[in-house]
């Protein structure tokens, strides 16, 4: 790997920190049917279901991609994430 290549990846780690990945908060619950829910509050309508919450991740994740991708190649703004969760004892 030349100094050039090695420079562009560390820039690109500082700014994808996640291996070009960004973070999304997901919401996982089970659902009235026996399924598991996931959504992407950050995203409008980005929901998704499996019968397992690890097939519910990976419906989520894919449907991440493809929401932010679809605005993309709309040329539509893609909502930033913002981290801020609580749990509460009512």
């Amino acid at each position: 790997m030349t100094n050039c290549s090695k420079t562009f990846m560390k820039r690109l780690k500082a700014v994808y920190p996640y291996g070009g990945k960004t973070m999304r908060q997901v919401i996982i619950y089970p659902g009235e049917d026996g399924y598991w829910v996931a959504e992407c509050p950050s995203l409008p309508g980005c929901i998704s279901q499996g019968e397992t919450k690890q097939r519910a991740i990976a419906n989520i994740k894919e449907a991440i991609e493809g929401y932010v991708l679809t605005l993309e190649e709309d040329g539509l703004p893609v909502p930033d994430e913002h981290f801020e969760a609580l749990v509460l004892a009512v």
